[in-house]
């Protein structure tokens, strides 16, 4: 047995949930007996009692009792040649410090219940040492960072954490955004889906408006401008997140009356625009952060369905977006 180690969360690590980091660090460990560390309160975040849910934060000291060592060594075996083929094939960026994906719609970031294939699972594809810098969600395609090493994950890492990485979604709603464009900000927290509007997701977790002082309310702020619009049935809205939470784009757009369309979670008793896929238009359009050198941009074309609703709807991919600055 291994002696109680206090683990401070490094900056690359920040934003995973608790059971999933402990799980790559100590993959010989089952599922079953971390449930039980963190039931017992054996596993703590600093000093207190956690969930395996609850998402850790760098300089976090995590409480790991005692755990027997691994009884053998297991051979990796390397990544397939499928992978390296469909993780290539992503790639829109690289250079020795980072790699940048155009992510596709459905495909999950990292791994949970009943998800055995994920980007981070397939990052050995694209060479050692290589982890994630951000996520996003399983239906939200686009920009997605990669970093090839500890250091470039720590630089770019902190980009993300002090707000200074500028994001670029674009989306297609169902309806007009109202007001057209502006700032829309804040409280939000975890909530359940009610049956409004009959969803098969009824009960699942999602993100609600709350006041400030509301139990895990956290602040969030979001630029957004309707570039064109097809009438008042969808418009194409670009969105500019000045915070990082949760689902914060989905939320802020039903909020403002247009939800993006396809979204499961956050929706209208709008009925989808005729002729779109009944998938989440929700893309990582471009994503920027200042680098040892100086700043540098990736931007990734839009997936497919995206680009149907584009034809379908008259939206221009090279319509003028305004200065974000003005709607602030």
């Amino acid at each position: 047995m291994s002696r109680v180690q206090i683990i401070t969360i490094a900056s690359e690590d920040e934003g995973q949930r608790l059971d999933r980091w402990f799980k790559r660090r100590f993959p010989h460990i089952p599922h079953g007996r971390i449930e039980k560390l963190l039931r017992t309160g054996q596993m703590r975040i600093n000093g207190k009692r956690s969930k395996g849910s609850d998402r850790i934060e760098a300089g976090d000291d995590i409480r790991i009792p005692p755990l027997p060592e691994p009884t053998e060594t297991k051979v990796k075996k390397g990544p397939s040649q499928t992978d390296i083929r469909f993780m290539r094939n992503l790639v829109i960026y690289e250079d020795d410090e980072l790699i940048a994906l155009n992510k596709p719609f459905g495909l999950a970031v990292q791994g949970g219940t009943k998800t055995a294939r994920h980007i981070d699972g397939m990052l050995p594809a694209l060479g050692k040492g290589c982890r994630l810098v951000h996520r996003l969600d399983r239906d939200t395609s686009g920009v997605l960072l990669i970093a090839r090493n500890a250091k470039s994950a720590a630089w770019a890492g902190r980009a993300f954490q002090s707000r200074r990485a500028e994001k670029v979604y674009w989306g297609v709603t169902n309806g007009v955004p109202h007001p057209k464009a502006g700032e829309i900000k804040g409280y939000m927290a975890k909530g359940r889906l009610d049956n409004r509007f009959g969803n098969k997701h009824m009960g699942k977790e999602i993100m609600v408006a709350v006041r400030h002082g509301e139990d895990g309310a956290k602040h969030a702020k979001t630029l957004y401008q309707s570039v064109q619009t097809a009438g008042v049935k969808a418009a194409f809205v670009a969105m500019q997140p000045l915070t990082g939470r949760t689902h914060q784009l989905r939320l802020h757009m039903q909020l403002l009356g247009a939800p993006i369309a396809g979204d499961p979670k956050y929706m209208t008793d709008r009925p989808l625009p005729g002729g779109l896929e009944n998938k989440l238009h929700l893309h990582a359009r471009k994503l920027t952060l200042p680098g040892p050198n100086g700043d540098i941009s990736f931007e990734a074309p839009l997936p497919p369905h995206m680009m149907a609703a584009f034809e379908q709807l008259g939206f221009e991919q090279n319509a003028p977006i305004d200065d974000w600055e003005d709607l602030k």
